[in-house]
């Protein structure tokens, strides 16, 4: 098996598409008719899951459950999680959103936990605690270490703009992370709501993949993300969540999400660079 960005290359080339979902099952936004039929919330985020990956699955490269959302819902939540996760067809990749950040041992736990135990191909993690608290993510070539580097969230700016010798500090954690890269499976975070800083991140880090959350009910504009993202070729997934999840309240959501996720998949399709 090659490195993750190599995986990544691949599966953005031979699905020709940037699109990511975010399986972020919220219990106050699915449809009635899903948790109607189902025993409990988890198997209901179950039944939701499975009927959106059937209705998108041709139209995305990558998954990106956060899992904080299973984790609301207790072990049985995890079980759902699983579940979703086994679900999605192969040659799809599937990140898990932990923003996991701790001390090396603790880390090794939580690589073990979401590579081998839930599968990811990839997962988010925090830069904080340095490059030693990365390495059992980092060492792995065939997984993929999203970083977090500017956040899409409006208090993102307190922290993330302090200066570091005359820097912004994401623009320092960028830098770092190319660095870091012995394995070429490092990647950076940065929101769609942060369009200027996308764009000077994909600048600094030319061939780094980012991947972009925050697009639609953050207010991140889909196009101008992929664009910039993408520029001189390089990989990027650009994520949506909600817009395309919730796209009708009703029992037609996964008719409804397909149409959302193929108008995203050919808006950033258009607006990419190749």
């Amino acid at each position: 098996m090659g490195s993750f960005r190599a995986r990544l290359a691949e599966t953005i080339a031979h699905r020709d598409t940037i699109l990511c979902i975010g399986l972020d099952y919220d219990p106050q936004l699915v449809p009635a008719s899903v948790r109607a039929g189902a025993r409990d919330e988890a198997a209901a985020a179950v039944a939701f899951n499975r009927a959106i990956i059937d209705a998108t699955a041709d139209l995305v490269c990558a998954y990106k459950p956060n899992l904080a959302f299973y984790e609301a819902l207790g072990p049985r939540g995890m079980a759902a999680l699983s579940d979703t996760v086994r679900h999605v067809p192969d040659g799809v990749l599937v990140i898990g959103d932990a923003k996991r950040g701790d001390i090396d041992n603790t880390m090794q736990r939580y690589a073990q936990a979401l590579f081998d135990v839930y599968a990811f191909d990839a997962a988010t993690v925090s830069p904080f605690l340095g490059r030693d608290a990365l390495e059992p993510f980092l060492a792995r070539p065939e997984r993929g270490a999203f970083i977090l580097c500017r956040t899409s969230n409006p208090g993102a700016t307190e922290i993330q703009d302090l200066l570091v010798d005359g820097a912004p500090l994401y623009e320092v954690i960028a830098r770092r992370v190319e660095s870091w890269d012995t394995y070429r499976n490092t990647g950076l975070v940065v929101g769609a709501t942060q369009p200027r800083e996308l764009a000077r991140i994909r600048d600094l880090c030319p061939e780094t993949p980012i991947l972009v959350p925050g697009v639609g009910a953050q207010g991140g504009d889909a196009a101008t993300a992929a664009a910039a993202a993408t520029k001189g070729g390089a990989s990027a997934l650009i994520n949506v969540a909600r817009q395309v999840l919730y796209a009708s309240p009703g029992p037609d959501f996964a008719t409804a999400a397909r149409g959302a996720a193929l108008r995203l998949r050919d808006l950033c399709n258009r607006a990419r660079t190749r």
